[in-house]
């Protein structure tokens, strides 16, 4: 991974500061994406001092926030010329529902819309570093279904269906944009971790956080946790192999609903009309 620039949301904590400093090790220029700057920091701190590696940088962005997705990717573009790997690491689950800046109900626009963004918006530097690997990590805690007609939570929010619905939703996009982009030598894979222990239990309701210490010594470590995600953005056995959804290291099967062409085409649709892509420059 020498010379190889890795961009990783939520890398300041679990599994996203554990896949840094794995990467890290392995030699890459790692760029953390963190929304708090002092939490931030500190992660930077770790990653060099465990990885042993300088080359490790920060950009801060609230992934809430569109205008702020847009800002990092201007950020971004004015220090590198290229991007070898996207990892779409940061995730929440709210116990309620909480309407981000742009108006859409925020696990969405975090799990889901952010990765879309950064995705389209960072096509072309990661078409500038070919061979380059998007990596998304989803969950098999994921939906069988979508309802368009809530998908923003204006009917009923309850908190696991609302984080089910956003991961159902990566492994759709990931695999339309591996259909819409190949050919590009820019491959998009997705991934569930295992159960890990971190930090999203501090978003859940009073009760699960009572039982959570007991849940908890059933939860794999963060660090065994990226195993999956080191593994989709720099393992040669995998060079080339795109649309695909991973587990413990190996491709795996989603649900049935994730394979559906209509939905992953009106999902498409959707999600360009929520972000205001340019859907011309995305075809």
């Amino acid at each position: 991974m020498k010379g190889k620039i890795c961009m990783i949301t939520g890398a300041n904590s679990g599994i996203g500061k554990a896949t840094a400093i794995g990467l890290a090790k392995m030699g890459a220029t790692i760029v953390m994406v963190c929304r708090n700057k002092e939490r931030g920091e500190q992660a930077l701190k770790d990653i060099k001092r465990k990885s042993n590696n300088e080359s490790v940088y920060l950009l801060l962005a609230d992934l809430s926030s569109q205008k702020a997705i847009h800002q990092l990717v201007k950020d971004f573009k004015e220090k590198y010329q290229h991007l070898h790997v996207l990892i779409n690491n940061a995730g929440l689950n709210l116990s309620k529902l909480i309407l981000a800046e742009d108006g859409i109900e925020t696990t969405l626009a975090v799990n889901f819309l952010a990765p879309f963004l950064l995705c389209n918006l960072l096509f072309d530097s990661l078409k500038a570093g070919k061979p380059a690997r998007i990596v998304n990590v989803t969950s098999n805690i994921h939906a069988k279904s979508i309802d368009f007609d809530n998908l923003n939570g204006e009917k009923h929010y309850r908190q696991l269906k609302a984080y089910a619905i956003s991961k159902l939703a990566v492994i759709i996009f990931t695999y339309e944009f591996a259909k819409r982009f190949d050919g590009n030598r820019v491959t998009i894979n997705c991934l569930h971790p295992g159960y890990v222990k971190t930090n999203m239990v501090r978003n859940f309701r009073k009760f699960v956080k009572y039982f959570f210490p007991f849940i908890g010594l059933f939860m794999r470590s963060p660090k065994r946790g990226a195993k999956t995600s080191i593994y989709c953005a720099s393992s040669p056995d995998i060079e080339g192999v795109s649309g695909k959804y991973f587990k413990k290291r190996k491709e795996a099967k989603s649900v049935k609903a994730s394979y559906d062409k209509e939905l992953a085409k009106h999902l498409w649709d959707i999600s360009v009309e929520l972000t205001n892509l340019n859907s011309e420059k995305l075809n």
